[in-house]
Order: structure tokens, then C-alpha cells, then sequence
């Protein structure tokens, strides 16, 4: 997928083969459709046990452990080969990891400042946006439309509602997530399988090493800290990588970027039972409008003939 062809919201995970249309059958126990709704639940509850862990280790510090645990575990599986790659290459792989660093560490402020549920929604808004200025077409105007008054709703007109700074880190996160698609579906033309992934990964992990240093210190060596991270780097990034990946080899790029859209509703869900984050009935509205213009976005671009393409974090 090119930046001239972006998916409406799609995950924050492993750019993997493309999935062509095809039947819903079942590798394992679970269809495709079951593995992706798995990986989301499984991303969402890995925020919320970010949220937890974030008095020990600041978000910063907890983005290190995160990045530093999926970088690790992607380097030992992909084995990238680091020899063959045009300077070029390496740009579009350092871009890529820049982006994935800078999203995940605006999304991790952001939740530490404002609920689950809304800081995913403000975070999808990126993607949408992509969606809509590449599409250039009066009804995705239209879904944009909705989606913004999703967001006017989320805070309550006028975000008194919401720490201002959260709302800013959030939306911060959704540019960078947009800046992940257009990178992501670059790094995955220019190396084989997850290679630029794990490389990616390891500039991310790089990148933030000396931020979470500084905000956690020597915290970040606490053994329940480090075990805890790695908890939420498997749920967060490994698990719902391998997830999809299955998933894709047989799920229609269309739907999977549908079943991406209810990332928002997994989110508040993950906040109310992990963190006790209840929201009120005009925050599950916009939310739900956000959802609906999400969906009806990508359901446009698929009218129109061009299924986007499941782009995979945070």
C-alpha cells in the first residue's frame, strides 16, 4: 500500500503478506475474524496493563521495556539480514522506526492522562484522516465529517472534560500512526517477510532507550517491572503480530481493516474492566460515531474498488 492508497484505521502491528479475499476458514480453533478480534482485545489489554505498571516506570519508561522486549523476541524469530540494503532502504526503515518510536510514546502519554477508550478513539482519527485525503471523495468528506463530530462529543464540546494535554498526545499519536502506515507499507516492499519490522522495532527501541532512562532510571531493572513489561510487550506487539499474520493469509483486507475499526469500543471495554475507567453515555456516543465513520469509510473505498490493504502497533 502506498501513502496514494492508505487503509482507513488499521493495527499498529507486523506489515505482513497480504491477504487476499478468500473463505473464512479456520487455522486452528479460531477462523481468521476470531484471530484478529483476539489480537485486538489482546493490544487493548495490553494498554491497560501499561496503565497500571506506568506508577513504577513512567510511560516513557514502560515504552522502553515494551519496544526493548519486541525488538528482542522479533530479532531472534526474523534474523534480518543486515547486508544488501541501498542507502535508501535504510532511510524508509529508519523513518519507519521513528514513526513506530514517536507513536508509541504520544500514545503511552496519553493514556496516562486520559482514559482508554478516548485515547483510542483521538488515536484512529490519524488513520481515518489518511483514509479520507487519499480517497478524495465527497462521502469520505462525509465520514470525516462524523468523525469530528465524534471527537466534538468526546469532549464534551469542548475537551473540558479531558486533560488537554492527553487529547494532544493522543491526536500526536494518531499523526504518527498515519506516518506508520505510509512507512510500514514502504519498509515491507523494500525487505522480505517481518525483516524491516524487526529492524524497525530496534530503532524504536533505540530511540526511546535514553527518554525511559531518564524518567525511570534504575526502576526500569526491577525484576517485577521487567517481567510486567515483557507481559505487556507479548500482548501488546508478539501475540497479536502472530495473530494477524495467521489471520491475513486467508481474511479479506476489506474486513480486516473493518473489524480495526472497532479498536476504540475493545479499548473502552479494556479501561472499564482492567482500570474501573466507566464512561458516560455521551463518551460511548462519540465513540460509537467514530466507529461508524471508521467503518464507512473503509466501506467506501471498497464501493469504489480499492480494498485498502491491512497495513499493520503502538
Amino acid at each position: 500500500m502506498t501513502s496514494s492508497s492508505a487503509a482507513a484505521p488499521s493495527t499498529r502491528h507486523a506489515p505482513g503478506s497480504g491477504g487476499g479475499p478468500g473463505r473464512f476458514g479456520s487455522p486452528g480453533s479460531l477462523g481468521p475474524v476470531g484471530l484478529v478480534l483476539a489480537g485486538g482485545v489482546s493490544v487493548q489489554f495490553g494498554g491497560a496493563l501499561a496503565v497500571t505498571l506506568m506508577p513504577r516506570a513512567g510511560a516513557l519508561g514502560i515504552v522502553t521495556l515494551r519496544l526493548l522486549a519486541s525488538a528482542v523476541v522479533l530479532l531472534l524469530v526474523c534474523r534480518p539480514r543486515l547486508r544488501g540494503h541501498s542507502r535508501s532502504d535504510w532511510g524508509t526503515v529508519i523513518a519507519f522506526g521513528i514513526a513506530m518510536g514517536a507513536m508509541n510514546s504520544l500514545f503511552y502519554e496519553a493514556i496516562a492522562r486520559i482514559p482508554l477508550g478516548p485515547a483510542v478513539t483521538l488515536e484512529v482519527l490519524g488513520p481515518l484522516a489518511l483514509s479520507v485525503l487519499a480517497s478524495r471523495r465527497i462521502a469520505n468528506a462525509l465520514w470525516a465529517g462524523l468523525a469530528l463530530a465524534g471527537v466534538f462529543l468526546l469532549g464534551g464540546g469542548n475537551f473540558g472534560t479531558l486533560d488537554p494535554i492527553g487529547v494532544v498526545y493522543g491526536l500526536g499519536a494518531g499523526a504518527m500512526w498515519a506516518a506508520y502506515i505510509i512507512f510500514s507499507a514502504r519498509t515491507g516492499r523494500r525487505f522480505p517477510q517481518a525483516d524491516g519490522l524487526a529492524l524497525a522495532m530496534t530503532v524504536a527501541a533505540l530511540l526511546a532507550l535514553p527518554m525511559g532512562t531518564a524518567e525511570a532510571g534504575t526502576r526500569l531493572l526491577n525484576p517485577v517491572t521487567l517481567g510486567l513489561g515483557s507481559a505487556v510487550a507479548m500482548l501488546s506487539s508478539v501475540l497479536p503480530y502472530t495473530l494477524e499474520l495467521l489471520a491475513l493469509r486467508r481474511l479479506p483486507a476489506s474486513t480486516f481493516a473493518v473489524l480495526m475499526s472497532l479498536e476504540p469500543a475493545l479499548a473502552a471495554t479494556a479501561g472499564f474492566l482492567v482500570l474501573g475507567q466507566a464512561l458516560s453515555a455521551t463518551e460511548v456516543a462519540a465513540i460509537a460515531l467514530v466507529i461508524v465513520a471508521s467503518i464507512g469509510a473503509v466501506r467506501t473505498r471498497v464501493a469504489r474498488g480499492k480494498a485498502p490493504e491491512p497495513v499493520p502497533e503502538a
